[in-house]
């Protein structure tokens, strides 16, 4: 379902170039749940925006579902993006004067399919939001703050999930309902990719690679 074909990304600065990716070359099947783990400044953040269309690689291809998404405009990258691909954030990325039910809806404004408040009610239900779907993010606990982000991402079942350190500002309750909803949505078909620290990721995951210095060290 993706391939990575030799990706580098190189970020030019003033005390030199810095190569955060360098000739990685990684298959993900259609339904497997990678965790990508690595110490800081690893690379994972810069292989999952590639792999999302969000940041384009200074040599190699990202492919996904057969489309070479770099090798299309930004347009067209920008609308198999919001049709395939869920991302999920560290910082939750919610609207502040929005309540729990309208920040999930913005991910109903892009795409083909159409889906409504209704649809939003549910899938908030299952995710044990049922009694804040009126709240504001300043009067959510981080962890529902973090149910409602994967909400908006989950919405309009896209194929692909990436997730960017979301357990990375939760106590370790809350991490394990994250990693659990995860699970369930990669168990319904979905692909999960999830960038941690976290070693406890391990456990959820079917396959883990370790990144280090723009390279993978190690695939389990």
């Amino acid at each position: 379902m993706i391939r990575l074909e030799k990706v580098s990304k190189i970020y030019r600065t003033r005390r030199g170039d810095v190569r955060a990716l360098d000739k990685v070359s990684l298959d993900i099947k259609e339904g497997e749940f990678l965790a990508v783990r690595g110490p800081s400044g690893s690379g994972k953040t810069t292989l999952l925006f590639s792999i999302g269309g969000m940041l384009c690689p200074t040599e190699g291809n990202v492919i996904v579902s057969n489309r070479n998404l770099y090798a299309i405009s930004k347009s067209q990258r920008a609308k198999f993006r919001a049709v395939n691909i869920g991302f999920i954030f560290q910082m939750f990325q919610l609207v502040p004067y929005l309540n729990t039910v309208e920040n999930v809806l913005l991910a109903a404004r892009v795409g083909t399919k159409c889906f409504g408040p209704e649809d939003a009610k549910s899938l908030l239900n299952r995710l044990k939001l049922s009694d804040r779907m009126y709240h504001r993010p300043s009067e959510l606990s981080a962890g529902e703050r973090q149910r409602t982000a994967m909400a908006r991402a989950m919405l309009k079942r896209p194929g692909i999930i990436l997730a960017d350190e979301p357990t990375g500002n939760l106590d370790p309750e809350n991490v394990e309902k994250i990693l659990r909803h995860l699970v369930e949505y990669n168990q319904n078909g979905g692909t999960v990719i999830l960038v941690s620290h976290r070693k406890e990721v391990d456990n959820y995951a079917s396959h883990v690679i370790h990144l280090k210095d723009g390279h993978i060290q190690e695939y389990e």
